[in-house]
């Protein structure tokens, strides 16, 4: 009795022991701020939320999410508070290894044995929107303009879905680590699982048998089957900027931020072992030797490249570094750089696109710190010329059956309400468009027919505005929370060459 006298005094000193965090923050984003129900409350998950925002949903929070508002809760200081300890690393840094990724897997559903969509529209001229302003996906009827179904993504998707080969399937990558597999035809979440702690990008095999994810924290590339099982997990001593499919090759690509080397991982199980060390009779395998399946085979190279854009054979690529500097060409047979670039300023590689100019290819990419577009020949790797935007631009996109180019300028202080729409032959600019003044808009993307043009008025009160890609006329507005960006599923599982890939 003693016993529960003095615990019943010592209750209130105990609930007034917990911290902020551990009262209000914990039981949704985890005692460790790995997530939970919630996001990763870490530095690295929090990269793109200015620090006064994070403050600002701490306080009001915000439509369509399930955190409360907290300002009648706690003060200034204590939400301020909070907002210093999410932002500060954990050390030693988390560790999330095979056991936790295998743990965490969830199916949702199986997929139905379906021999179509349950719906009537082209299932290959869907779109798969991603919402940022309250994490949603839409799934749009590319030939009505029309939603088909709305549902709750994970926290902050990044690196653009990647698809099955059919079309079928669409998966996820999520700030915080989580992959979601979603069903196209029967319209519903399968299988998640969440492969690390801070995401980069994941990519999809071209076979569709392997989903391979690039993580920030911890540093490591993760391999799993179709259904999110883990096959294998490597560690990269770097953090990885990105993965990427390279379908002719049968193998994934990988970039890497801290360490001047490329990797090329073969989901071929006939792919010739890889040496290790020095060797002295490659025939005789005279020397140590791992497997080619599944390992890395690794490229050394002269400094860092953590964007990279494939030439249309997939033998080589175009990368570039974060100094800004200059760019290289990487043999991906040969394994060395065997050409340098002029490329000024902080290209966007990965979103740059080709087309024939001429009787020759040419591909061209926006810049991140400059406004203009730069276009390249492929045959000599000279610049054919620079095509100035009204400032820097994250997306370029265009279609086979498009004669134009359209370049945002959404990283540009002025200027990131116009889209520019170049002359793919001239490489003159067409026409310079403003639905919205003074509102950023930004990522076109085409239908599978190259008909229509949709961009992303990129606001909380957003929309897609859909233009009609000859005329440049708009055609319609479609209402949605901030959309990022938006990808047709035809031109996705075709490696348009309009489109990244």
């Amino acid at each position: 009795m003693r016993v529960l006298l003095i615990f019943a005094l010592l209750l209130p000193t105990l609930a007034f022991s917990q911290s902020p965090y551990e009262k209000h923050c914990a039981s949704c984003h985890g005692a460790d701020r790995l997530g939970g129900m919630g996001p990763a409350l870490l530095p690295e998950s929090l990269a793109r939320l200015k620090k006064a925002e994070a403050a600002r949903m701490i306080r009001d929070s915000r439509p369509g999410v399930q955190m409360p508002a907290f300002e009648k809760v706690l003060s200034q200081k204590e939400i301020q508070d909070l907002v210093e300890l999410v932002y500060s690393p954990i050390v030693p840094a988390p560790k999330w290894g095979a056991a936790q990724i295998r743990a965490s897997r969830v199916e949702h559903a199986k997929a139905k044995e379906l021999l179509k969509p349950a719906f009537a529209a082209d299932p290959l001229n869907l779109f798969v929107v991603v919402e940022a302003g309250d994490h949603h996906v839409t799934i749009l009827d590319g030939d009505r303009l029309e939603p088909l179904r709305r549902f709750a993504s994970r926290y902050a998707l990044h690196g653009g879905p990647k698809f099955s080969p059919d079309g079928r399937f669409v998966y996820f990558a999520s700030r915080d680590g989580w992959i979601t597999k979603y069903d196209l035809w029967g319209l519903e979440t399968l299988v998640e699982v969440r492969a690390g702690i801070n995401t980069r990008n994941a990519a999809v095999s071209a076979d569709g048998k392997y989903v391979m994810v690039a993580n920030y924290l911890p540093h490591s590339v993760a391999v799993f089957d179709s259904e999110l099982r883990l096959v294998k997990e490597l560690e990269t001593q770097s953090r990885v900027s990105a993965v990427y499919d390279a379908a002719p090759r049968k193998s994934f690509v990988v970039a890497l931020k801290d360490v001047p080397e490329l990797w090329e991982v073969s989901y071929d199980p006939r792919a010739a072992d890889i040496p290790v060390g020095l060797v002295h009779d490659y025939r005789l395998k005279e020397g140590a030797f791992l497997p080619g399946f599944l390992n890395a085979r690794r490229t050394r190279l002269d400094e860092v490249l953590d964007d990279f854009f494939f030439t249309p054979d997939y033998a080589q690529l175009v990368g570039a570094s974060r100094d800004g500097k200059r760019g290289q060409v990487v043999h991906l047979d040969v394994r060395r750089a065997v050409a340098t670039l002029e490329l000024p300023g902080l290209p966007h590689l990965g979103s740059g696109i080709t087309w024939e100019r001429g009787g020759r290819r040419v591909m061209a990419t926006p810049n991140l710190r400059e406004g203009l577009v730069t276009v390249i020949d492929l045959e000599t790797w000279k610049t054919v010329k620079q095509v100035p935007t009204p400032g820097p631009g994250f997306f370029l996109r265009s279609h086979e059956a498009s004669r134009y180019a359209w370049a945002d300028s959404m990283m540009a202080a002025q200027g990131r309400d116009t889209l520019s729409v170049i002359d793919k032959q001239t490489l003159e600019v067409a026409a310079r468009l403003t639905p919205v003044p003074g509102k950023t808009l930004a990522h076109i993307e085409f239908d599978r027919h190259g008909r229509y043009a949709l961009a992303s008025l990129w606001e909380d009160d957003g929309a897609l505005i859909v233009f009609d890609a000859a005329t440049l006329k708009e055609v319609k507005r479609i209402p949605m929370k901030k959309p990022v960006g938006k990808y047709n599923v035809a031109n996705k599982i075709r490696r348009s060459e309009g489109t990244s890939h």
